[in-house]
């Protein structure tokens, strides 16, 4: 394949298929990455803000 960095897959689907989407983190989740991260809070915050269920405190 040209290029080597392509990707290609097939993608089926079916009528009966059930899909799930995952929530936003809350509060208590980001601590808790943060702390096995080792990392400050808010630089996770700024990390997964897409992804936040609250606002971050500046």
């Amino acid at each position: 394949m040209l290029p080597a960095s392509a990707v290609s897959g097939f993608y089926l689907n079916h009528p009966d298929s059930k899909y799930f989407a995952v929530g936003k983190l809350a509060r208590d989740q980001v601590e808790d990455y943060a702390a096995r991260k080792g990392m400050p809070l808010p630089e996770v915050e700024r990390w997964l803000g897409p992804y936040l269920d609250y606002d971050p405190v500046p």
